[in-house]
């Protein structure tokens, strides 16, 4: 995995953008790993089927990854088995 790359659910429509990649590791979605190109579509891991939203960024507790979903699914994201997260907006500074 690198940052930049395109990868697609092999369970689900799910297809998401690196912004940032961890250094090792596998992406996952409905419990399957992501493929640069999908072929014949498995079953979703019910432990595994949050799904993903259209232009939200997902995130592990450490920051290592961030990766931008470009097409929902009904899979959600994790690495090497922990669930990926939301990732929180940055507030913006208000204008007094």
């Amino acid at each position: 995995m690198k940052s930049g790359s395109k990868l697609k659910s092999a369970v689900c429509d799910t297809e998401v953008l690196l912004v940032k990649a961890p250094a090792e590791g596998v992406l996952s979605c409905g419990g399957a790993p992501m493929v640069a190109e999908r072929g014949e579509k498995g079953t979703i891991d019910p432990a595994f089927s949050e799904g993903t939203k259209m232009g939200k960024r997902y995130t592990d507790a450490t920051g290592s990854i961030e990766a931008l979903c470009i097409k929902p699914g009904a899979g959600s994201l994790a690495l090497n088995g922990v669930a990926l997260h939301l990732k929180d907006a940055k507030p913006l500074p208000s204008s007094d």
